[in-house]
């Protein structure tokens, strides 16, 4: 297991994760996955390429993208599948590896989580704190630092607490950053981790 699947399974941050990561290439026909509603299925979709760059997971998630009405260029994320391929026959890849996860976290970030529309809607209609709960939950599925640290930064001015999350996130990148790949510091991550989300997704609207 590369550090980079580690690190996603350690860090990657999700309100419900859904166990699909087990899967190679995610069945869009399955009951199991036609049942969940769209925002969940999105997630699934992006996560499974996230996890396991494929053509099919690709292929899937553009589908899904189509029916929704999302605009995605697929072709501009082939060139992470081929990188993929090559590092996938080279031994110590490691930092390619975490730059390539990277780039193809920023790129999945480019599709927001559809939490950020139900948040819209909810501020039109004066749902103050439904707006900032749903905002939380689009946050909570996004994977790349900028994205986070840019849509907290958004929020604060309707929601303050924001700029104490963000420190707080910036302090899990640090931790994150100077960890080692061993048992025991992956563990003080999670852990690090969990304490993040349970204060982002705790909403205080007296903030």
């Amino acid at each position: 297991m590369t550090f980079s699947t580690l690190f996603t399974i350690v860090i990657a941050l999700v309100l419900l994760r859904i166990f699909w990561l087990k899967i190679k290439d995610v069945s869009m026909k399955s009951e199991s996955f036609k049942n969940l509603p769209a925002k969940d299925q999105l997630s699934v979709l992006k996560e499974c390429l996230l996890n396991n760059p494929t053509a099919t997971n690709l292929q899937n998630l553009k589908e899904f993208s189509e029916k929704q009405g999302i605009s995605l260029v697929i072709e501009s994320y082939r060139p992470f599948l081929k990188k993929q391929q090559d590092l996938s026959r080279r031994k110590d890849a490691l930092a390619e590896d975490n730059e390539l996860f990277t780039a193809e976290a920023e790129w999945i970030d480019q599709i927001k989580p559809l939490e950020f529309e139900e948040a819209k809607l909810a501020k039109q209609e004066n749902r103050h704190e439904d707006y900032i709960l749903r905002s939380l939950e689009g946050i909570a599925k996004l994977y790349s630092d900028t994205s986070i640290l840019s849509e907290l930064a958004a929020l604060v001015q309707d929601y303050p607490k924001a700029e104490q999350i963000a420190q707080g996130y910036r302090n899990l990148m640090d931790l994150r950053d100077h960890s080692g790949a061993d048992d025991e510091s992956l563990k003080k991550l999670r852990i690090a981790k969990e304490a993040w989300e349970k204060d982002l997704l705790q909403v205080d609207v007296e903030s």
